[in-house]
């Protein structure tokens, strides 16, 4: 038996990830990735390996903390330094650490993924960005995250995100996962319509 890379990594990222709460994206994410590639011809070494480390940058410890630095902190950038050292020692197969980098270089929403790697990954962390698990994960920012200082500015977001997010999708199979989730996060900000109006502060 070979060694377990993917065990070592979610171990890494586990002992990194600071606030805690921010564990929670990276194990969802690889199940996520594994749903959205169902039936499709990829790598899936690659896919989870990028899932684990992606977002390596949004930790504490590894992000600068003068928010006039983080203002301009290019966290994606970050994970792709670190990240070819952390695969080696976790004993990932070295011909494969270059598709990886590749995959988290374009993982985000506004990125064009060039490979099914990539394409998987980032449909994946779109789908973390609606539903439930989205207005979670943004709301937990509230007050703590420079960008997000009041409930508004989390809302704006959301409201942002059903905009703008589905229409990226680029996977069928990502376009049956995502529907769910846009109903429910259209009935979160009807309700916050209904309830507070204008009046979230």
């Amino acid at each position: 038996m070979g060694p377990d890379y993917m065990g070592a990594l979610a171990h890494y990222v586990e002992t990194q990830t600071r606030p805690v709460d921010k564990f929670g994206h990276q194990p969802r994410l690889a199940a996520l990735t594994e749903a959205v590639g169902a039936g499709l011809a990829y790598d899936r070494d690659v896919v989870l390996a990028a899932a684990w480390l992606h977002d390596l940058g949004v930790f504490i410890g590894h992000r600068p903390e003068d928010p006039s630095q983080l203002a301009g902190w290019d966290h994606v950038a970050y994970a792709c330094t670190r990240s070819p050292q952390i695969l080696y020692g976790a004993g990932f197969p070295e011909a494969k650490i270059a598709a990886v980098l590749d995959a988290i270089r374009e993982h985000q929403a506004k990125d064009e993924p060039a490979t099914i790697e990539a394409t998987i990954l980032r449909d994946a962390d779109i789908l973390e960005q609606l539903g439930a698990v989205g207005i979670l994960r943004m709301v937990s920012k509230v007050g703590r995250d420079t960008r997000f200082p009041r409930f508004t500015d989390a809302v704006t977001m959301l409201r942002r995100n059903l905009e703008e997010l589905p229409g990226k999708i680029r996977l069928a199979s990502t376009q049956r996962l995502a529907q769910p989730r846009i109903e429910i996060l259209q009935q979160f900000l009807r309700a916050v319509d209904d309830e507070a109006g204008c009046s979230l502060y």
